[in-house]
């Protein structure tokens, strides 16, 4: 899924944006975060290293601001006919897969965010953390050490492992 969104992306501003742009655009994006930057990256030959930290840059990103706002965002939205199902539905999957980040408190969010599967990555695991409340001097730079573990292990991935068939 992250490769035809990051291949429909760089169609769409490939030659309107320059690449580095693009990946750091496809790398704040929910559900396609990082794995869709590196992906973009290497199909837009940006180096390893440029790669690495525009990705990281642009996954990090909206991690304090989901951390801060994101339970006022529902909050309000929730009134809202037409976004309390979302909403419903968003939490519910939430704390569905919170049930590891609480059982191994900052662990189990580092292994959650870390772990660069679908599902998983810096917007998820910063809904975990607003939504049961960890304190932000905890799950911040515990989501940033497991963003960094994710850009680290798609980076050998797709430029090292998987770097000629892409």
């Amino acid at each position: 899924m992250a490769d035809s969104i990051a291949d429909a992306i760089i169609s769409a501003f490939g030659d309107k944006l320059p690449g580095e742009l693009i990946v750091f655009i496809i790398s704040m994006l929910p559900v396609v975060e990082l794995r869709g930057g590196i992906i973009a990256a290497k199909l837009l030959d940006i180096s390893f290293i440029k790669a690495f930290i525009i990705c990281f840059m642009g996954n990090f990103l909206p991690v304090p601001f989901i951390l801060i706002f994101i339970k006022k965002i529902f909050d309000f939205l929730r009134d809202k006919k037409r976004f309390s199902g979302i909403i419903k539905k968003l939490e519910d999957k939430t704390y569905m897969r919170s049930e590891k980040a609480l059982r191994w408190k900052g662990w189990g969010l580092l292994l959650f965010v870390a772990v660069p599967i679908p599902g998983t990555g810096g917007w998820t695991g910063s809904l975990i953390a607003a939504l049961l409340e960890m304190k932000m001097k905890v799950s911040l730079p515990v989501i940033a050490l497991g963003i960094f573990i994710a850009d680290f292990i798609m980076c050998v991935l797709f430029y090292f492992i998987l770097g000629s068939v892409i």
